[in-house]
């Protein structure tokens, strides 16, 4: 039997050697990458660090050719989807212009494991090295990516560490009642000396001014305009004003001095992505906290009112009537009809929605604005003669209304029922896991557990409505008893603002009586 000949052919290195017929050797085109992930003054210098190093040690090499320093300043390497230099970096190689890219260490490069096996398994299909100086990695050694895969999990753990440090830090500080603001994008308030929130008197007013017209009436798309046309510019100094922005002003509680702290979170430490908070973990509301734009009772008042708007379905133009008026016979709301549009007769009515719909139209007649606006202005004359005996009534109702502590002890009894429930629901699972139970029996136990929990899971819910439900009313009668206490002569003419201050609504009914409705429930009749 011939015996066989095994000849071993060295492997080309083919970056350094254009070919075999033109043995002349080429520079390695090298680059570098340098990040820093904070704008800390340490920080900065060592990124001026890296780039002046990498610079002379390429420069340095006779056998390299300097390609560029990409860098990353002040951003995470926790994801690589918002690093423009790193991206730039991999497009360049990627396209051929890189042959070695050297970096200090593989937590420089990237925290995420997928993000750096992927990128540099990428970069060796093109024949692209990355060198980590720190763990002396070369990704073209046999033992690269092994070595790889366990640094980058050892960075991602480090990442998470770091992330839930921090996460930890701010969750403390929430529960200390600790205020922070994004101070260039917060209208109204800077940092003041103390590290507390201190209110810039400009734009305060402009804060005011915003309230003011909400509350007369005005949505909050023609507030945004109106502020536009007097030149008035944003919190971040841009001209143009969004409704959207004009609507979180008027919702945010910082303005009346409060805080209402973790208000979103931070779901996962890779993607940096935020969720509302909508009790998944802890919140903390800090009754004054810092110095208030508004008062209390005017940003109360407000929140009734955009609440209220928000359950209407009228169009963006508002007339101080919509939604305020209710037919009595059938519930419906009242809305504007135009009659004898084309000739000099022509006003505006108001009829029930349903008054032609259908084979039973409504009874009730149609009513006009003059009408509405004169029999108020009856009626609020008469609350404001015997003022002093409806405040003091209606203190000692608002005061009722407040006390909640029956039903808040109620829910406490309920959540721990709920937690007992599903401490035996998970006991329940756990045991028919390991141990064959009968299936049947287990089924209806877990049922019975089940449904015992979305019983006691309404239950709270209802009473947690009606808590809220009762302190609702108890703000809206205290902020009517306040203004109400405050008029001090009769009305001798019908005021936008007091009517939309105070009315919550007018029930009309077919035989000509009117029951008005003021905030907080007092109900006063009027016969037109």
């Amino acid at each position: 039997m011939e015996q066989r000949q095994v000849i071993e052919i060295p492997v080309k290195k083919l970056s350094i050697f254009a070919s075999a017929d033109n043995p002349v050797m080429h520079k390695k085109r090298v680059a570098a990458y340098a990040r820093v992930s904070t704008e800390y003054e340490e920080q900065v210098s060592s990124y001026a660090a890296q780039i002046d190093y990498y610079t002379k040690l390429i420069h340095s090499k006779k056998e390299w050719e300097f390609v560029k320093i990409y860098t990353d300043e002040g951003i995470s390497a926790t994801n690589t989807k918002k690093r423009e230099g790193f991206n730039t970096m991999i497009k360049d190689a990627l396209d051929g212009k890189i042959d070695l890219i050297l970096t200090k260490s593989v937590s420089r490069f990237a925290r995420n494991t997928v993000d750096t096996l992927t990128n540099v398994r990428k970069l060796k299909e093109k024949g692209v090295e990355v060198f980590f100086e720190k763990e002396n990695i070369y990704t073209m050694d046999s033992k690269g990516e092994l070595l790889i895969t366990i640094m980058s999990s050892l960075a991602q753990e480090e990442s998470r560490s770091i992330s839930e440090n921090v996460t930890w830090g701010q969750r403390k500080r929430f529960a200390d009642g600790k205020l922070m603001l994004p101070y260039k994008a917060f209208l109204g308030y800077k940092k003041g000396a103390n590290g507390r929130p201190e209110i810039i008197p400009e734009e305060a007013k402009t804060v005011e001014y915003i309230y003011k017209r909400f509350l007369e009436g005005c949505p909050p798309s023609w507030i945004a305009n109106e502020l536009m046309s007097k030149g008035i510019l944003t919190a971040k100094g841009r001209k143009k004003w969004y409704t959207t922005t004009i609507e979180s002003i008027l919702s945010n509680e910082k303005y009346k001095g409060d805080a209402l702290l973790q208000k979103a979170f931070t779901v996962d430490f890779l993607t940096k992505k935020k969720k509302k908070n909508e009790g998944e973990v802890k919140q903390y509301y800090v009754h004054g906290s810092h110095p208030a734009i508004i008062r209390p009772d005017v940003f109360d008042h407000v929140q009734v009112e955009l609440k209220r708007r928000k359950s209407l379905y009228f169009g963006h133009k508002r007339n101080f009537l919509s939604g305020k008026l209710i037919c009595g016979e059938c519930g419906s709301v009242y809305v504007p009809k135009t009659w004898h549009s084309t000739d000099k007769y022509r006003r505006v009515m108001w009829r029930c929605m349903k008054k032609y719909n259908g084979k039973h139209k409504c009874p009730c007649k149609p009513i006009s604005e003059a009408v509405i606006k004169e029999s108020f202005i009856k009626v609020f004359n008469a609350i404001i003669d015997c003022k002093d005996e409806i405040i003091a009534e209606h203190r000692k109702m608002a005061l009722f209304l407040t006390d909640c502590s029956v039903l808040e002890n109620k829910v406490l009894t309920m959540k721990d029922d709920m937690e007992a429930t599903s401490l035996l629901a998970q006991k329940l699972i756990s045991e028919n896991s390991k141990t064959a139970l009968d299936q049947e029996k287990y089924q209806k136990r877990y049922n019975a557990l089940s449904v015992k929990y979305e019983r006691l899971e309404k239950e709270l819910a209802d009473t947690e409505a009606t808590i809220a439900a009762k302190k609702e009313q108890a703000q809206k009668l205290t902020a009517f008893l306040d203004k109400l206490e405050k008029q001090e002569v009769l009305v001798p003419e019908f005021d936008e603002e007091l009517w939309d201050s105070t009315m919550e609504s007018v029930t009309i009914h077919k035989n000509g009586t009117l029951i008005y409705r003021f905030m907080g429930g007092l109900e006063k009749k009027i016969k037109i």
